[in-house]
Protein backbone atom coordinates (compact mmCIF):
# COMPACT_ATOMS: atom_id res chain seq x y z
CA UNK A 1 0.00 0.00 0.00
CA UNK A 2 1.29 3.27 -0.58
CA UNK A 3 1.84 6.10 1.71
CA UNK A 4 1.82 9.81 2.21
CA UNK A 5 3.31 10.26 5.88
CA UNK A 6 4.27 13.89 7.28
CA UNK A 7 6.69 12.64 10.39
CA UNK A 8 8.19 14.87 12.85
CA UNK A 9 11.13 13.79 15.38
CA UNK A 10 12.22 15.68 18.17
CA UNK A 11 15.01 13.65 20.54
CA UNK A 12 14.21 14.46 24.44
CA UNK A 13 17.60 15.22 26.47
CA UNK A 14 20.34 16.04 23.78
CA UNK A 15 19.58 19.91 24.13
CA UNK A 16 18.20 22.86 22.23
CA UNK A 17 19.07 22.15 18.64
CA UNK A 18 17.64 19.46 16.71
CA UNK A 19 19.06 20.04 13.33
CA UNK A 20 21.88 17.41 13.67
CA UNK A 21 19.08 14.80 14.24
CA UNK A 22 16.90 16.16 11.44
CA UNK A 23 19.69 16.06 9.09
CA UNK A 24 20.28 12.30 10.01
CA UNK A 25 17.02 11.11 9.47
CA UNK A 26 16.76 13.01 6.22
CA UNK A 27 19.58 11.07 5.10
CA UNK A 28 18.04 8.01 6.13
CA UNK A 29 14.95 8.61 4.74
CA UNK A 30 16.80 9.43 1.69
CA UNK A 31 18.66 6.30 1.43
CA UNK A 32 15.90 4.05 1.82
CA UNK A 33 15.07 5.54 -1.54
CA UNK A 34 11.63 7.65 -0.83
CA UNK A 35 10.61 10.43 -2.08
CA UNK A 36 11.00 13.12 0.80
CA UNK A 37 10.22 16.64 1.31
CA UNK A 38 11.36 18.67 4.54
CA UNK A 39 9.63 21.51 5.61
CA UNK A 40 9.60 23.49 8.75
CA UNK A 41 8.45 21.29 11.16
CA UNK A 42 9.15 18.13 10.13
CA UNK A 43 9.13 15.96 6.34
CA UNK A 44 6.99 14.47 4.35
CA UNK A 45 7.52 10.96 2.84
CA UNK A 46 6.23 9.13 -0.05
CA UNK A 47 6.45 5.68 -0.64
CA UNK A 48 5.04 1.92 0.21
CA UNK A 49 3.61 1.63 3.67
CA UNK A 50 6.39 -0.82 5.00
CA UNK A 51 9.40 1.19 3.27
CA UNK A 52 7.97 4.16 5.19
CA UNK A 53 7.78 2.93 8.78
CA UNK A 54 10.90 0.57 8.47
CA UNK A 55 12.81 3.94 7.40
CA UNK A 56 11.27 5.63 10.19
CA UNK A 57 11.99 2.85 12.64
CA UNK A 58 15.57 3.62 11.24
CA UNK A 59 15.23 7.38 12.07
CA UNK A 60 14.62 6.39 16.14
CA UNK A 61 17.60 4.08 16.08
CA UNK A 62 19.76 6.55 14.53
CA UNK A 63 18.77 8.98 17.07
CA UNK A 64 19.32 7.05 19.93
CA UNK A 65 22.80 5.89 18.45
CA UNK A 66 23.58 9.65 18.37
CA UNK A 67 22.97 9.75 21.75
CA UNK A 68 19.11 10.78 22.47
CA UNK A 69 17.93 8.77 25.55
CA UNK A 70 14.30 9.54 24.53
CA UNK A 71 12.36 10.42 21.37
CA UNK A 72 9.46 11.70 20.89
CA UNK A 73 7.43 11.24 17.08
CA UNK A 74 4.43 12.31 15.37
CA UNK A 75 3.30 10.43 12.14
CA UNK A 76 0.51 11.24 10.59
CA UNK A 77 -0.69 9.25 7.44
CA UNK A 78 -2.63 9.60 4.32
CA UNK A 79 -3.59 6.28 1.97
CA UNK A 80 -6.01 5.96 -0.65
CA UNK A 81 -7.83 2.61 -2.09
CA UNK A 82 -8.81 4.53 -5.15
CA UNK A 83 -5.92 5.38 -6.72
CA UNK A 84 -2.19 6.45 -6.26
CA UNK A 85 -1.59 9.67 -5.01
CA UNK A 86 1.59 11.81 -4.97
CA UNK A 87 2.51 14.79 -2.49
CA UNK A 88 2.24 17.12 -5.45
CA UNK A 89 -1.41 16.10 -6.49
CA UNK A 90 -2.41 16.82 -2.99
CA UNK A 91 -0.96 20.47 -3.06
CA UNK A 92 -2.09 21.36 -6.86
CA UNK A 93 -5.56 20.14 -6.00
CA UNK A 94 -5.75 22.87 -3.23
CA UNK A 95 -3.39 25.32 -5.32
CA UNK A 96 -6.28 25.21 -8.10
CA UNK A 97 -8.63 25.73 -5.76
CA UNK A 98 -6.69 29.12 -4.78
CA UNK A 99 -6.42 30.14 -7.78
CA UNK A 100 -2.17 29.78 -7.62
CA UNK A 101 0.56 27.42 -8.75
CA UNK A 102 3.06 27.10 -6.36
CA UNK A 103 4.07 24.25 -7.31
CA UNK A 104 7.67 25.08 -7.54
CA UNK A 105 7.70 24.93 -3.61
CA UNK A 106 7.47 21.21 -3.44
CA UNK A 107 10.27 19.38 -4.87
CA UNK A 108 11.33 15.81 -4.47
CA UNK A 109 14.39 13.70 -3.08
Amino acid sequence: MKVIADFTIVPVGTGVSLSPYVAACEKVLRGAGLKVQLHSNGTNIEGDWDAVFAALKRCHETVHQMGAPRIFSVVKISTRSDRDQTMEEKLSSVQKRLGKDLTGRLGSA
